[in-house]
């Protein structure tokens, strides 16, 4: 089927009920909505504090690893890490650049973000202590961004899932390199895989609690799938991971911290203890250990930054004029 606009004649009472049966058919045919197909206004408004909230957490996810490149262990260990530094800040413009496209000017979701407004994953209101940090988040992070965002690959809106096949891939080597630190460091002398085993203790929550809240409890989820936005539940998404990582911390030699972990022989699934709920919407908002050292930092940046729009807006101008002058 094609996404076509002109199909569209008006916006009268006749015409927004034929739109919203060709919305509706794109989706029960699980086809692509474009920029320029007509859409509910709750679905754009879904999609644009989804993405914008995507956007933020690239951006903001990079604090922690950046802090980390000038005291990585090795030049191979500083040249990866800036490596996945760099891709986090083009994953957050290609997502800006797709949730722009909603009509949300990029401006206004940064101003949201840096007015503490926006929300952002929660996992990155946690420090990064230490070495070991680093591959816990890119193991356990990391790995839940790949759960959570290859079906995101298939979403309804066309410019999101786009953006979300290259993401992907570069969300796979960054997983990659934290599971070759936590090797490195569990295979290694008993102080470092300690470190490593400390990392993991303190990320495995709060890593499972990416995925958002219990089903019963995410007031959006629901509609988001009936839109073919997201493919699975919070509740689905978060014990495919627990059965992806399970196996993956036996081949590190490295235990998983909850008591209650095992195979469920009639599930077919494994068995996870609860998390702490409670801790989870605190720090979503604002009171989480790194909230306020996080959006401070934001803040700088975006205050540092500000020649840099000034002249590309001068430059935009001066070309702009070049143009009409030669028409």
């Amino acid at each position: 089927m094609t996404n076509n606009v002109t199909e569209l004649p008006g916006r009268d009472d006749y015409d927004l009920e034929r739109a919203q049966a060709y919305f509706d058919r794109l989706i029960a045919d699980d086809s692509r909505v474009e920029p320029a197909d007509w859409m509910p206004d709750a679905y754009r408004k879904t999609l644009t504090r989804q993405m914008a909230q995507h956007a933020h957490s690239e951006i903001i996810g990079m604090q922690p690893e950046a802090n980390w490149i000038t005291r990585a262990p090795s030049l191979k260990r500083k040249a990866i890490l800036t490596a996945k530094v760099q891709d986090e800040a083009g994953h957050g413009l290609y997502l800006y650049s797709a949730a722009e496209t909603l009509g949300t000017p990029r401006d206004v979701m940064t101003e949201q973000l840096i007015s503490g407004k926006a929300k952002y994953s929660s996992i990155f209101n946690y420090p990064a202590r230490y070495w070991a940090d680093m591959g816990a988040i890119g193991w356990l992070v990391d790995g839940a961004a790949i759960c959570n965002q290859v079906p995101l690959c298939r979403c309804s809106y066309g410019p999101y899932g786009r953006a979300m096949v290259r993401i992907c891939k570069e969300e796979s080597f960054h997983q990659r390199q934290g599971w070759e630190i936590l090797y490195s460091l569990s295979h290694g002398t008993p102080a470092q895989k300690q470190m490593a085993q400390d990392a993991v203790d303190r990320l495995y929550a709060p890593a499972l609690q990416m995925f958002g809240p219990p089903d019963d409890q995410s007031p959006n989820s629901q509609q988001s799938m009936d839109w073919n936005i997201k493919r699975f539940s919070n509740d689905e998404l978060r014990q495919r991971f627990v059965d992806m990582i399970v196996p993956q911390a036996e081949a590190l030699g490295l235990t998983l911290p909850d008591p209650d972990l095992k195979w469920n022989e009639e599930r077919g699934h494994y068995d996870f203890g609860e998390l702490d709920w409670d801790e989870f919407f605190a720090v979503i908002k604002g009171h989480g250990p790194a909230n306020a050292q996080r959006l401070e930092r934001r803040r700088e940046a975006h205050e540092q930054g500000a020649w840099v729009r000034e002249a590309a807006a001068a430059y935009a101008v001066k070309q702009a004029e070049r143009a009409s002058r030669v028409a």
